[in-house]
């Protein structure tokens, strides 16, 4: 049994892998953005009688990161994530910042402070959620698509920093999930348009950028979310685990070939 400590448990990808972690009989710390989710995730886990606490960790939050600093952590996924779109030319940079503060700054922030309880027992393991557009971003989308760049070489320096520790095992782990039906995606592409129906150098091809884009999470978004979850399991478990865990297989395989191509 390890003690996981995982962000953004409220719903989706989060929610799914605490579940899961916890059935296979680790104790689970589900963090949640509000009180409200924390609530009916512990009334929930009431029937269910699985090893899970769940309480309000808003990373935006140091009085909330501050939860964690005595918590017996061997685990730490850094899941909680937002989104947002718009054409890099017009963009109100404060967009790129907010989305920053939650993917990038907050998550480091966070790991800090488990870390300090990691190394001082010379062991844990660190999870990072990047994606598949981390390594090939897609058009309108860069607000969020750069803080998974960000996070792909943010964790690469991390691992390699923390081998130069002596007697320390703790590996930084990406996982980097490609497109699931979960809401997100169609929640992240709705916000520019808000803002570029009304003024945009782009105004008179939104409805083309519209469709576009919803049709291409349509075509590629896989329902099947235990593909990715067993890779927080696989990341969590492993006892040699690799830097990088993806799914689905196919769209993986397919940005890798887009990468080589392109070069």
């Amino acid at each position: 049994m390890k003690h996981i400590l995982i962000t953004g448990c409220g719903s989706g990808l989060g929610r799914k892998a605490a579940i899961t972690l916890a059935s296979r009989g680790h104790y689970v710390y589900a963090t949640t953005h509000t009180d409200e989710q924390a609530y009916k995730l512990n009334m929930l886990n009431r029937k269910w009688k699985l090893p899970i606490e769940s309480f309000k960790l808003d990373v935006l939050c140091k009085e909330d990161r501050e939860k964690v600093r005595d918590l017996p952590i061997d685990v730490l996924i850094n899941n909680a994530a937002i989104g947002d779109s718009g054409s890099v030319a017009e963009i109100d940079v404060n967009r790129f910042r907010a989305t920053f503060e939650t993917n990038v700054f907050c998550p480091i922030e966070l790991t800090q402070i488990v870390l300090k309880g990691m190394i001082k027992r010379r062991k844990g393991r660190i999870i990072f959620l990047s994606s598949l557009t981390g390594r090939m971003a897609i058009p309108f989308l860069s607000p969020y698509c750069s803080t998974k760049f960000a996070l792909e070489s943010i964790g690469y320096c991390l691992n390699k920093e923390l081998k130069q520790l002596p007697r320390v095992n703790i590996p930084v782990i990406l996982i980097e999930p490609g497109s699931y039906a979960t809401g997100f995606n169609q929640l992240n592409i709705s916000k520019q348009f808000n803002w570029m129906k009304v003024n945009s150098y782009f105004k008179n091809k939104i409805n083309k950028l519209q469709r576009k884009q919803y049709l291409y999470f349509k075509l590629t978004e896989s329902s099947n979310l235990d593909s990715i979850v067993m890779k927080y399991v696989a990341a969590t478990e492993e006892p040699h685990p690799k830097f990088r865990y993806i799914a689905p297989c196919v769209q993986g395989c397919a940005v890798k070939a887009k990468n080589i191509l392109k070069n």
